[in-house]
């Protein structure tokens, strides 16, 4: 970035924003398409897919995840979507970031549904490490929540991604009001047994249906009260840095459980995150009301440097935090399927 044009901004090529916070951890969403309609994600009919056309191609892809990697000092890529495991490709992606230097670590967000057949393939293209949704346990409640009966599916994923050494294997929840709010024990309890790192995750307004409300939100406090009951919670003496999760040791460690506490405790001032849509638009934050389009500039024939301070511009204008709890906030209009967790 020129400093003629941004005087005030460090003469460094790193990602900085003008709160001295450096982006280091790019999430990357491969595709908005999602093979399960959660409840609190999207309608039972789906959402308008992104047009073919307007999809990043892989070779694309990679060239912008190069720029991040050798001229932006990303140093953590996770590929997110809609369901990454649907995007065609999807080792070749990965097998190129891999082969980058220097080598990013690579993690991939998803619902597991298919990934036993796939997770030997993804482990050896170079998948470091692996995030699994799973909000219960019971399927009954799994059909409820997604509106699909792949309960199984997603337990094998999970066995799989742990018999393939992408440890620790790490399961996401969301628990909701008057549906699955009494299973925080029995998740914890079954994440223990089977050797996975549990995280709770408070739910966030990035419905596209805008129907989250404060009131129905399980908190972190709530979600804490009620491992409390059950098991004896301290903090974890592991220095947090940029990681969203709150840790506490279950029942004097080792195995700990970590709380996402974006609404009511939220860590915006240690964000070192940076995200680029399906259709490659950069975002700062994950509630930005606005966005960076790469696609077209690169279509057009820019250059990579000119991509790079693109991106830089695009941090350098990041707010101090997403604004969840100030009057006037308003949830962004992409839904969290199209932006990436």
């Amino acid at each position: 970035m020129s400093r003629a044009t941004h005087p005030s901004r460090p003469d460094t090529p790193l990602l900085i924003d003008r709160f001295g916070r450096v982006a280091t951890d790019l999430r990357v969403s491969l595709t908005d398409r999602c093979n399960l309609r959660c409840t609190y994600c999207m309608p039972a009919e789906g959402l308008d897919w992104l047009a073919g056309p307007n999809v990043l191609t892989n070779d694309e892809l990679l060239r912008l995840l190069t720029i991040a990697v050798t001229r932006l000092g990303v140093t953590d890529v996770r590929f997110t979507g809609g369901e990454p495991l649907l995007r065609k490709g999807l080792d070749e992606v990965i097998a190129g970031v891999a082969g980058l230097s220097p080598r990013p670590r690579i993690a991939m967000t998803t619902n597991a549904i298919g990934l036993s057949r796939r997770v030997d393939a993804l482990r050896a293209a170079g998948l470091n490490r692996i995030n699994v949704s799973l909000d219960t346990l019971d399927a009954e409640r799994f059909v409820e929540i997604t509106r699909r009966d792949r309960l199984a599916d997603v337990l094998a994923g999970l066995a799989a991604a742990r018999a393939a050494g992408l440890v620790p294997v790490k399961v996401n929840a969301v628990l909701l009001r008057g549906v699955n709010d009494d299973e925080a024990v029995p998740l914890l309890r079954y994440c223990l047994e089977q050797g996975y790192q549990l995280r709770f995750i408070e739910q966030m307004p990035l419905d596209p249906q805008h129907g989250w409300s404060r009131a129905d939100m399980i908190t972190a406090e709530e979600i804490l009260d009620r491992l409390g009951a059950a098991f004896d919670l301290t903090p974890s003496p592991t220095r947090r840095g940029a990681a969203p999760a709150e840790r506490w040791l279950v029942d004097g460690g080792p195995a700990d459980v970590g709380v996402i506490a974006s609404v009511t405790r939220p860590f915006c001032e240690a964000c070192d995150r940076t995200r680029l849509t399906a259709d490659g638009a950069l975002r700062n934050c994950l509630f930005s009301q606005a966005e960076t389009d790469l696609r077209g500039p690169l279509r057009a024939g820019a250059s990579d440097e000119e991509l790079a301070e693109a991106w830089r511009a695009t941090m350098w204008a990041k707010l101090a935090g997403h604004q969840i709890n100030e009057a006037g906030f308003a949830q962004p209009l992409r839904p969290m399927s199209a932006i990436g967790g």
